[in-house]
């Protein structure tokens, strides 16, 4: 008498479909890399126009359109620190043809925001970082501090006295002041503001005693003296700034605040696809055109890999988690 087979026949062909689901899923996925992309592809910035962020965008989107034979079109949601767009993109098809700059405020939001309607490590794939903007610690040239330690020296001999500026709760230039009086004990009070050109003005006028700000649009008045840089929170100087030391040197060390950006694409999305922007990301960084015009603009054409990248949004996410839960930093 013959013995049953182990497995019906409807069983061996649901075993027999899903192994050549598996056997094929590869070949699609090289397919889809091989047509990506097919159609204009969508890049969503959660800043409005005009910004560091949005300008940078619009070079890299172009070089990409070039490059890749489709549109890159930059498309501006600006609101709720990024939210608005994050969460917007964090729902859209996982195909590589909706795709989010990711920025500093992407892992700050995960610790600031108690109902965050998406999650920055889990929602999306960062595919290239393609440029960073390390933070100055800025005084008004009114007071008489001009290095580090004769502001910390003046602050804490005067509590609720100095005050630093923002441009905004929650935002990395708050962070980095909470930070800096976590890390020497002195007492300065937030002043925050709604962006970078209000805060600029006063901080030059001497109604704010500091900030940090980035180059990006305020090197200007950096090197003119409209406001005076006393220390570079990233790991080595600047070469726009030759004379300003890190806080490092001026006595504050492990001190580093960069805003950043780059390229990420929903969670979900085929990695040949993946891939295929990354590889075409650095190639456009790695023209001197591009780094020279980066540079302009007060920042650094600075590449890291699909590895790297997410490795880098990981511990950003978690070291300014500390610094706003320490600080109790908390949005709705």
């Amino acid at each position: 008498m013959r013995k049953n087979s182990r497995f019906s026949p409807a069983r061996r062909a649901v075993v027999s479909a899903a192994l050549l689901g598996a056997l094929a899923a590869p070949f699609s996925q090289a397919l889809a890399a091989d047509s990506y992309p097919d159609r204009p592809v969508r890049i969503i910035v959660g800043f409005p126009p005009g910004g560091a962020t949005d300008v940078i965008t619009r070079l890299v989107s172009q070089k990409l359109s070039d490059k890749l034979g489709q549109a890159f079109i930059v498309e501006n949601r600006p609101g709720a620190g990024s939210n608005i767009a994050s969460e917007y993109v964090a729902r859209s098809k996982a195909d590589g043809y909706t795709l989010l700059v990711l920025t500093i405020q992407n892992a700050t939001n995960m610790s600031i925001y108690k109902n965050l309607r998406y999650n920055t490590e889990k929602d999306f794939i960062p595919v290239a970082q393609f440029m960073a903007s390390p933070s100055v610690l800025v005084t008004s040239p009114g007071i008489p501090a001009k290095d580090l330690q004769s502001l910390i020296s003046l602050a804490g001999a005067n509590p609720h006295k100095y005050s630093y500026a923002s441009t905004g709760v929650g935002g990395s230039p708050h962070l980095a002041g909470e930070m800096l009086k976590a890390r020497t004990g002195i007492d300065l009070l937030h002043v925050p503001y709604k962006g970078t050109a209000p805060a600029l003005i006063d901080v030059t006028a001497g109604v704010v005693s500091a900030s940090f700000m980035t180059t990006l649009g305020v090197l200007q008045q950096m090197q003119s003296g409209q406001v005076r840089p006393i220390a570079v929170a990233y790991s080595s100087r600047l070469p726009e700034l030759p004379d300003v030391p890190t806080m490092a040197e001026a006595g504050v060390p492990d001190f580093e605040v960069v805003s950043w950006n780059g390229l990420a694409a929903p969670a979900g999305t085929p990695q040949a696809v993946i891939d295929k922007l990354s590889d075409a990301v650095e190639e456009i960084l790695e023209s001197p055109e591009m780094q020279e015009r980066v540079k302009e603009l007060g920042g650094q054409a600075v590449l890291r890999s699909q590895k790297d990248f997410t490795a880098y949004v990981h511990s950003e996410t978690a070291k300014w988690g500390v610094v706003a839960k320490a600080a109790k930093i908390e949005l709705e």
